[in-house]
């Protein structure tokens, strides 16, 4: 892989020029050349769809699809001490985390306000592969090179590319490119070979499908996009489906579901906190969290099945029974799988119970929505991969 010692590039360090030129990824000229319509997202170029959202979210859900989330951040963190050091920034026990295993956490400040959500990948005693998101990616590398120590390597592996194959035929499609992919369990990585290029693989994903996420050097991005969808079960998916996907699934988005005023208790996110990060601390914002988590927690994020047909998007709010707000609709949409509108939202505590009426206003006008447990479509994660 090729790495580059990170420095944040002069735009996103001087906010008094001009709005920084929308960049280009690997795949750009393979998504126009494929009808992808693209939009401007996370400062690059990118295909919002391609046939449309709903057939391309239904055919995500029933065989496979391929998204280029190549804007993404990946990095390489290493030296003595940096299980130690992550473990300084983020609330994930990453000292049990085995060779080959990834983890989701969240990148937090002081007061345990989340900066990000990320993934971490363990691929030795002392070296990680962390995914950060797109939109945040040079405030993660400049957050963490000034809370890392010195002696701690932080690399941005600025030419890798990242395409994700997700649905419950991405397995069949992905094994008769890559072999062995198939031993991969959810949550597990490992290096392969395609043709002699080295392929950074992992079983994971945001649709709430089973898939894979693949780090390929992105001057053999198209050729790797055009073996996949060379076979039968694979189409080129847009941002616009991987976002309905993700909100079926229940899945928090940073910027949206997640911010620096949302902590993971608030957020519901609890799993990320192990029991012995729990009582032994020393992540940023501790004691607020376990405040939280004893019941000083004023917001938390709930799912929503909204009555009608019509969406309730992002910016509306909950109200009470007097009009006044008391919440906010973060991701809202209508759910293809669903067949019926959903959103998430941050109420007050006691209205987060699933069955609870909902209040909401958008543009002057009322909706009600019932809190429903969230995925609101189950997971489909394979857990154990095929036997080696």
């Amino acid at each position: 892989m090729s790495e580059t010692v990170v420095t944040p590039p002069d735009s996103a360090l001087d906010t008094t020029e001009l709005p920084p030129e929308t960049l280009t990824l690997p795949l750009d000229a393979w998504h126009r050349a494929k009808g992808g319509r693209m939009v401007e997202f996370a400062g690059y170029w990118m295909p919002v769809q391609y046939e449309g959202i709903m057939a391309e979210h239904l055919w995500v859900r029933t065989s496979a699809g391929l998204f280029d989330v190549s804007h993404m951040g990946q990095l390489m963190v290493s030296g003595e001490g940096a299980t130690a050091a992550l473990e300084a920034l983020m609330p994930g026990d990453f000292a049990a985390l085995k060779d080959g295993r990834i983890r989701y956490s969240l990148l937090l400040d002081e007061n345990g306000g989340i900066l990000d959500d990320l993934m971490v990948t363990r691929l030795g005693r002392q070296e990680f592969y962390v995914v950060v998101n797109g939109a945040t990616k040079w405030d993660d590398i400049g957050h963490m090179r000034e809370h890392l120590a010195d002696d701690i390597v932080l690399n941005h592996l600025d030419e890798q590319a990242l395409l994700a194959l997700q649905g419950p035929k991405a397995v069949d499609a992905l094994a008769r490119v890559v072999g062995g992919v198939e031993a991969l369990g959810f949550m597990q990585g490992g290096s392969f070979d395609w043709q002699g290029v080295t392929l950074g693989i992992s079983r994971s994903g945001y649709t709430g499908e089973d898939g894979f996420e693949i780090s390929v050097p992105g001057t053999h991005a198209v050729a790797l996009a055009d073996a996949l969808t060379a076979q039968e079960e694979v189409k080129p998916i847009g941002l616009g489906a991987r976002d309905s996907l993700r909100l079926e699934a229940g899945l928090p988005l940073y910027g949206h579901d997640l911010d620096p005023d949302t902590t993971p208790v608030m957020a519901d996110l609890g799993f990320a906190l192990s029991k012995r990060r729990r009582e032994e601390g020393g992540f940023p914002g501790h004691a607020r969290i376990m405040a939280e988590r004893d019941g000083a927690a004023t917001a938390k994020r709930v799912g929503l099945i909204v009555d009608g047909r019509q969406p309730v998007r992002e910016g509306a709010t909950v109200v009470d029974a007097d009009g006044n707000d008391i919440g906010k609709v973060t991701s809202g949409g209508f759910a293809p799988s669903v067949g019926a509108p959903i959103a998430m939202a941050y109420v007050p505590p006691v209205l987060a119970e699933a069955g609870t009426k909902i209040t909401l206003v958008q543009r002057g006008k009322q909706h009600t929505a019932t809190v429903t447990p969230m995925p609101f479509v189950p997971h489909r994660y394979v857990r154990q991969g095929a036997s080696k």
